[in-house]
């Protein structure tokens, strides 16, 4: 099978996102931000294996533009999750830099599709 980057990096991300709501339920009893970081953060990776299987250009550049802005969001809530104490530093700075390397990602996929398209 075909190796995809930024397939594997998002399941992995999704895989961790999963992870860090068990944490927080489970450890923390939080389950507000919990549940909207969980929906967030899997839907990233969701979005890009659709895209995947995008019937034209428009529609992979469509569907990772949902993964992006799904991935901005999860970049907003681990920071409220930090900032208000649920995860520590070194929770945070991991699954922050994962999530900005997914939004660079996408953004670069983005951007070089759309000037592919034109």
């Amino acid at each position: 099978m075909k190796e995809n980057l930024i397939k594997d990096k998002s399941f992995d991300f999704a895989v961790r996102i999963v992870n860090l709501h068990k944490f927080l339920t489970t450890d923390k009893k939080e389950f507000t931000m919990s549940c909207q970081v969980l929906r967030s953060g899997t839907s990233i990776g969701a979005n890009i294996s659709e895209a995947t299987q995008a019937i034209s250009t428009a529609d992979f550049i469509a569907k990772l533009s949902i993964s992006l802005k799904e991935a901005s969001e999860t970049d907003y809530w681990l920071r409220l999750l930090h900032k208000t104490g649920y995860i520590d530093d070194v929770m945070y700075k991991s699954l922050i830099f994962d999530c900005q390397e997914l939004i660079k990602m996408l953004t670069s996929i983005i951007k070089t599709s759309r000037n592919n398209n034109n």
